[in-house]
């Protein structure tokens, strides 16, 4: 049985239980209920301190959160039980969630000691990857989004008419801030949105046929009606009250009702008050990076188990999990909006010349509490006191935040300072109803202050004077009997007593009445005593009544203010990553990127002086910077030994850009660069075995994406294309792709290869040109110089690299052997053959078998790969010493060699070919 079928066998009332549901126990017939009504999780059932599970149920709960499994008996049978215990769920439940199961907590909803019979039990929270609320699953850093994908159509009247059955829509609600996007696009754009996004949980539309994911979100099925355009527009009209302003198409509408309406069936149908901003943005607005290349860049996540090598841990000095969730977002979308660039650089720039600032904001910031999470839970009505006193310690810093910002130059801190509200009537309302450090359950009484109320002023001094009264007694009555070691006491069960004992019994008083008898002492009351217990229970169980409405009121007054709240929220994450890109540009000595004035010639290309990879220099005691003047639109070849630092290179000015277009200051000397539409990378070997995928399929796919989608703002990273076929294949494949590039899309393009034949096409080609990294080779030993410079590498330095990757010494020195040595004379007859083979089949028009598609072109490509190999000694000396040469085979080669194919014309290729085939025959 496979995950999915596991776990649909665990869900839905159990089917033995419903066999014998008239039979069943209350409790059991209640818990079979409420798993027939949430037929799509885990219900776990609230018994007591534990939430139980049973049948099926209990069995994966014991088998994931490795728990005993026990058993349950009734008339009906013997049942499996497994249960996990209320006051440390969070660990069990996560443990649920990453095995793949959805759960439905199902509480108790009265008071089991007011109950008469069964105690009543609901649903209250639907648990999903996408839709989790409790702290302690959530990781404060990142956003945690439940996605929906819908298809256009529908049958509302929308603006694109009837294109919109080509538009996808795309959603995303991040349950636990309030975070609501919406987007539309074509289905290419919409995926590559989708991954960039990465939802944990997705709810897909009718007629949304998606492909596989390169994450791994929980698909989640929805009831299709959710995805109708009439209904998804009563959904978000309860969140926008003009729907048609928000989305732009029956896609997006139909996506984004969905999202809310699944966001709401898990929160117990609730609308969520907190969603103030359903927010649509344009893929286009940003650099796009799909997938693959925020894997390939290594933004979030390394290859390496080495601490600190991802691009995001570099930057992350961040002071609080507002800004730290912000950051990870700049990263993800970068600007191209070279107006919206610049005026953050400015902001950084400000702060970099600012060290009193960025540290008195840091100071401050540090103090910052997760303000979006807490005002959602507010508006859910699941925060504590303790949260809304965290709330006004956050609201506290706002005044100092500002004042740290003043006279810094930046119209954009000048903007975000006065987006500050203070909001001095919620700080003023939390700090004069709730206690400075109030219980953590507010129905214990103790959390309203004193002086907010003064009726549950007038109850606590009751209860107080009753205390009093009690507290004084003790002294009273041993004065009054004479008994030195009367007490005064109080316990849950029998309430206020005195305590007399055995010795002492014959001094009781006549009003003293017997409550409890114990082995060394009596306890009794008096008539008096039990009036004022009285009062002050009446009086305790008052003020706690009072306590608890006035708290659910302060909270209730502070929701409606979600809005002002999640603005100074957004304001402070703003604040808090523009001072860290300052932080860091300081500390790791960046400097401000220039953007070129929106010129589109050669000029206006990539130009880094001295630059750095930002990872990989925090990880090597000395870094080696290197430039790249890299003209519009041009191809760089860039050759060079293994280790050499090719791919660190082409992914560093990628980088470089990248931070350039989020903002940030860049590791470099200097800087002025394109504004990007788009990175592209092709680095790596991967496979998809189990979707039918090779190492060569993947990158011949991922090729495929770049040549169809890459435009002249495009920057594109290739390395090693072709290596996974025939040198003969995998050669054709690079050079045809460097063509295209160059020549059809106009992208600038950094090409790192070990195929030397490559280097030539910087010959056909002005904008094509040859970079390589430099190696020093002295007593047999090789030094990686990890400098870029002009032109081709000689060498690779295979065996070299081998050697020092500790190959066997024998390996090593046959590999040198076998390097060295000259082809042999049947290789020379072969290739010879396969020549002559080669021109007798071209000149009688039949297809070339060592040529792909037999045609002229790659019987040319053919020729002139054997023209460049006759160029290097150590492959032409057999075919020199087997094999006189045919002046009238070079003669045709030649006239071939020179035939520009570019420039002729129909007519005249024929006229060529007639000539050579007569000059053969």
């Amino acid at each position: 049985m496979n995950a999915d079928a596991q776990r649909e066998a665990v869900y839905g009332a159990p089917p033995e239980m419903l066999a014998v549901r008239d039979d069943l126990t209350p409790m059991l017939s209640q818990y079979a209920d409420l798993c027939e009504d949430h037929d799509d999780a885990v219900v776990l059932f609230q018994v007591g301190d534990f939430y139980e599970a049973f049948c099926g149920a209990a069995e994966a709960v014991a088998r994931t959160c490795e728990v005993t499994l026990t058993q349950r008996e009734d008339s009906t049978g013997t049942w499996p039980m497994a249960g996990i215990p209320i006051d440390n769920a969070a660990g069990y439940l996560e443990r649920l969630l990453d095995a793949g199961y959805r759960v439905a907590l199902a509480e108790q909803v009265e008071d089991a000691e007011e109950a008469s019979g069964l105690v009543d039990r609901a649903v209250t929270q639907l648990i999903t990857p996408g839709t989790v609320v409790d702290e302690e699953l959530l990781d404060a850093g990142r956003a945690t989004y439940l996605g929906a994908v819908a298809r256009g159509g529908g049958n509302a009247e929308t603006r694109d008419g009837d294109g919109d059955a080509d538009t996808y829509g795309l959603a995303v609600v991040d349950v636990s801030t309030g975070e609501c996007l919406v987007t539309g696009a074509d289905r290419a754009l919409a995926l590559e949105e989708l991954e960039r996004l990465a939802p944990a949980e997705l709810v897909v539309g009718p007629d949304c046929d998606l492909p596989d994911l390169p994450f791994d979100p929980m698909e989640t099925p929805f009831e299709p009606e959710a995805f109708d355009a009439d209904a998804a527009r009563e959904t978000l009209s309860a969140y926008a009250p003009r729907p048609d302003a928000v989305v732009e198409s029956a896609a997006e509408l139909r996506a984004v009702g969905a999202a809310l309406a699944y966001a709401e069936y898990a929160q117990g149908d609730s609308q969520l008050a907190y969603v103030t901003r359903v927010t649509r943005f344009d893929p286009r607005e940003f650099l796009q990076l799909d997938a693959t290349a925020i894997r390939s860049l290594e933004l979030f996540e390394s290859r390496s188990a080495r601490a600190g090598s991802t691009l995001f841990s570099v930057l992350d000095e961040t002071a609080c999990a507002l800004g730290r969730r912000r950051l990870e977002a700049w990263l993800r979308r970068p600007l191209v909006d070279r107006d919206r660039i610049e005026a953050r650089l400015d902001a950084v720039e400000a702060l970099f010349d600012d060290a009193l600032a960025r540290a008195d904001l840091r100071d401050h910031l540090s103090s910052v509490y997760d303000l979006e999470r807490l005002v959602a839970r507010v508006s859910r009505e699941r925060a504590d006191a303790r949260d809304l006193r965290s709330l006004k310690t956050t609201l506290d810093r706002v005044p100092e935040i500002r004042d740290a910002l003043v006279g810094t130059d930046s119209d954009l801190l000048s903007d975000l300072r006065d987006s500050l509200d203070e909001l001095e009537d919620v700080r003023d309302l939390v700090g004069d109803a709730v206690v400075s450090d109030p219980p953590q359950e507010i129905t214990e009484g103790g959390v309203i202050a004193d002086g907010f109320d003064a009726e549950l002023d007038d109850v606590r001094g009751t209860a107080e004077a009753g205390r009093e009264w009690v507290s004084n007694l003790e002294a009273r009555e041993q004065e009054r009997t004479g008994i030195d070691s009367l007490e005064v006491g109080y316990n849950q069960v029998h309430g206020y007593y005195i305590e007399v004992t055995n010795p002492n019994l014959d001094r009781v008083p006549d009003d003293y009445q017997r409550r409890q008898t114990l082995k060394n002492s009596e306890r009794f009351y008096t008539p008096e005593l039990k009036e004022r217990e009285d009062e002050i229970l009446r009086a305790s169980d008052r003020a706690d009544a009072l306590e608890y409405d006035l708290f659910c009121e302060v909270r209730a007054d502070v929701a409606t203010e979600s809005a002002r709240v999640q603005a100074v929220a957004d304001a402070l994450a703003d604040l808090d990553v523009l001072r860290t890109l300052a932080d860091v540009a300081v500390t790791n000595d960046y400097a401000r990127p220039e953007f070129h004035a929106g010129d589109t010639d050669e000029s206006a290309g990539i130009r880094i002086d001295a630059g750095r990879h930002p990872v990989v220099e925090r990880a090597q005691d000395e870094f080696v910077p290197n430039p790249a003047d890299l003209p519009r639109g041009s191809v760089a070849l860039v050759t060079g030994p293994n280790m050499s630092g090719k791919s660190t290179y082409m992914r560093q000015v990628a980088l470089v850009t990248l931070l350039a277009q989020v903002g940030s200051f860049v590791p470099a000397k200097s800087a002025r660069l394109p504004v990007l539409d788009r990175v592209f990378t092709r680095i790596g070997a991967s496979d998809d075995i189990a979707g039918g995928q090779s190492t060569f399929m993947r990158e011949m796919s991922e090729l495929t994406e770049i040549l169809h989608n890459a435009t002249g703002d495009s920057l594109v990273l290739l390395d090693e294309v072709g290596r996974g076929t025939s040198t003969a294949d995998g050669l054709a494949i690079a050079r045809a792709a460097t063509e295209f590039l160059h020549d059809e899309v106009g992208a600038t393009t950094l090409f790192a290869t070990h195929y030397h034949d490559l280097t030539d096409a910087a010959d056909d080609r002005a904008g094509v040109f040859n970079l390589h990294f430099t190696a020093a080779r002295r007593d047999g030993e090789v030094t990686f110089l990890h400098s870029v410079a002009d032109g081709p590498s000689s060498s690779s330095y295979g065996v070299e690299v081998a050697q020092l990757a500790g190959v066997p010494a024998s390996v090593v020195e046959r590999a040198r052997t076998l390097v060295d040595e000259p082809e042999t004379d049947a290789d020379a007859e072969r290739a010879t053959d396969t020549g002559r083979d080669g021109v007798a089949a071209a000149a009688n028009g039949e297809p070339d078998e060592t040529a792909e598609d037999g045609t002229l072109a790659a019987y040319v490509d053919g020729l002139e790969n054997g023209h460049r190999e006759s160029e290097n000694p150590s492959r032409a000396t057999a075919t020199a010493e087997t094999t006189e040469p045919n002046p009238e085979l070079e003669a045709v080669a030649e006239a071939l060699r020179e035939a520009d194919l570019v420039d002729t014309t129909p007519l005249e290729a024929l006229n060529l070919l007639s000539d050579l085939k007569g000059r053969l025959e």
